[in-house]
């Protein structure tokens, strides 16, 4: 019972930053360090606002603690939902084991997030369930729960400072994560100043301990607003594992709809 109490309480935190923002602004009144944190969160979803749908091609690279290498090429396709979280739908191309398979994801704002996985082998569709959604993805050093969009809402903010990255001044956020079932107990992000872009996110596992590191790069602009990472490398500092996906043929407002979205489509995936 306590945890829609604590969702409602903190979709209400939200609403009251984005009203009293310009009052700090204005009045020049101090800002906690949770009001900070949340208002660079905004700022940045507000940023990355009005896309509409996009597709793009992806590699993913496998690399074990001894450096070997698989590879596996695959697509991608997200839509905007109004009110709610994005969708996403991610299709293996190759290789032939893998061939197939595919991923459909359903964000929420606050609401825990709907996953199914299509396995051809068995010709079935597979519900994610909530409590292991921090499960690896495909054997990636992705869990379930990093391949879908980090809504605003599925997070407790705290502005930890400035700090420099690769060049660029930062913000260094905490977010911590409502979801109970998510594997994280937090995550710090570095946030760039020009363009909020995510740089870099530190992922903190169940006993608090540094588990996986992600840096994002190759960044590039498009349609005059959204910026794109071409390189994001997920790497688990426990194992020694990493995971590289490497994004290219950018697409967007090509007209994808609600009906490339369902659990029908995992199955015509092609």
């Amino acid at each position: 019972m306590s945890q829609p109490k604590r969702n409602f309480y903190h979709t209400a935190t939200l609403v009251g930053a984005l009203l009293t923002s310009s009052l700090f602004t204005t009045a020049g009144w101090a800002e906690t360090a949770e009001e900070k944190g949340l208002a660079i969160a905004l700022e940045a979803d507000k940023r990355n606002t009005g896309w509409q749908d996009s597709s793009a091609s992806m590699k993913m690279v496998l690399r074990n603690k001894r450096g070997d290498q698989t590879t596996r090429d695959l697509s991608v396709k997200a839509l905007e939902v109004e009110n709610d979280g994005d969708k996403s739908l991610t299709l293996f191309n190759s290789p032939r084991d893998v061939k197939g398979t595919a991923l459909l994801s359903f964000s929420h704002k606050v609401e825990s997030d709907d996953q199914w996985l299509y396995l051809p082998k068995v010709g079935r569709v597979k519900r994610i369930a909530s409590r292991n959604k921090s499960g690896p993805f495909m054997g990636s050093e992705f869990a379930f729960e990093d391949m879908t969009p980090q809504e605003v809402e599925k997070y407790e903010y705290k502005y930890l400072r400035d700090e420099e990255y690769n060049g660029m001044l930062c913000f260094v956020v905490e977010r911590d994560p409502i979801d109970k079932y998510s594997g994280y107990t937090k995550q710090v992000a570095w946030v760039d100043q020009e363009e909020y872009r995510t740089l870099k996110v530190e992922f903190y596992d169940r006993k608090n301990s540094l588990l996986k590191t992600m840096v994002t790069s190759e960044w590039n602009e498009y349609l005059g607003q959204y910026w794109r990472p071409h390189m994001t490398t997920m790497s688990n500092l426990q194992t020694g594992k990493s995971t590289d996906l490497i994004m290219s043929n950018f697409q967007f407002k090509s007209g994808l709809n609600d009906g490339d979205f369902n659990k029908n489509s995992l199955k015509r995936a092609r």
